[in-house]
């Protein structure tokens, strides 16, 4: 695969919501909700907006590069939902940073990122673009309906980027889709047509947890296994595993279903939730911040999300 990931950076809100102002809101606790799924806190929109976090995880993707934003051949960003139907987020941010290159959007769900990079392997095979820019974000907190407490515990909103220059780091890259709105649906508002026979549905999200917890599992043991053979590894023989950041009892039965090390996780969900397409990158930022992404290693990206969507990439750090 003709890429490697050269810079990584995150923006977050300011606004931190504890489980235990949660549990206030809802009838929970932070026993309940930690147990249960290993989140502590989430960050949570308040007055930013969608542009300002999506912008400046760019730019600190770019700035961790040492890469001007005049320098961009392409950004795509992986998002649920911008905050306008159109123009694009991505077109948005291309001004924001100052870039003048093509831009689109992305919805995969949760593995949103993961389709955006495999989205943007293909553009390499082009030999003009040398950078692309893949940034993953959205606002969970306003697809939520906040009186469910199934749901309301589980997200959080954030922001996070990765820039892409010409490389072999990729050594397996590839999505699924597995068309299902039965386990995870947020509908969409469908306006105000004169015209319309019946109420349109809230736009909040739905979830069938226990379906949902089922696919995850299996998607992350099947899509490991798949990938690891294409890049002619097994599973143990991986130093690092970013897996999108959904629930923490997910990645401990997957973990344990393949025979792999649980420390071999990087997680962060305590202080994030699911923060959707945002999730991969957000971790991969903070595993570079930690120093665990060191030249030679070998790591795995590993996402699930609605559609029912799918993916992994492997790459050794370059």
């Amino acid at each position: 695969m003709p890429f490697k990931i050269t810079g990584l950076g995150k923006c977050l809100p300011k606004f931190v919501l504890d489980n235990q102002t949660l549990g206030q809101m809802v009838d929970s606790s932070d026993e309940w909700i930690s147990q249960m799924t290993g989140i502590k806190e989430r960050r949570i929109i308040t007055d930013e907006t969608m542009l300002e976090l999506a912008a400046g995880a760019a730019a600190n993707a770019l700035m961790d590069a040492g890469v001007s934003a005049r320098d961009l051949d392409l950004i795509i960003c992986a998002t649920i939902k911008g905050e306008n139907t159109s123009p694009a987020l991505s077109c948005l941010v291309q001004k924001a940073i100052g870039a003048s290159c093509p831009a689109f959007d992305v919805n995969g769900a949760c593995s949103g990122f993961v389709y955006a990079l495999d989205i943007a392997s293909s553009y390499f095979y082009r030999p003009r673009l040398q950078k692309i820019l893949v940034v993953g974000v959205d606002l969970m907190s306003e697809m939520l309906d906040w009186t469910d407490r199934q749901t309301c515990v589980l997200f959080g909103d954030g922001a996070a980027a990765a820039l892409l220059e010409r490389g072999e780091g990729v050594k397996s890259l590839f999505v699924t889709a597995a068309g299902d709105d039965s386990m995870i649906k947020i509908p969409t508002d469908r306006g105000h047509s004169p015209f319309l026979t019946v109420e349109p549905p809230l736009m909040s999200l739905t979830m069938a947890g226990k379906e949902v917890f089922k696919f995850a599992v299996h998607a992350i043991k099947r899509d490991l296994q798949r990938a690891c053979q294409e890049a002619g590894i097994i599973p143990q023989e991986l130093d690092l595993i970013i897996p999108h950041q959904a629930n923490n009892r997910i990645i401990y039965t997957a973990a344990s279903a393949l025979g792999i090390p649980y420390e071999k996780f990087f997680l962060n969900i305590n202080k994030y939730g699911n923060t959707a397409a945002a999730s991969i990158p957000l971790a991969m930022t903070e595993a570079k911040e930690a120093g665990l992404l060191s030249p030679g290693k070998k790591i795995a990206l590993i996402s699930f999300g609605g559609g029912m969507t799918s993916g992994v990439c492997i790459l050794v750090w370059e």
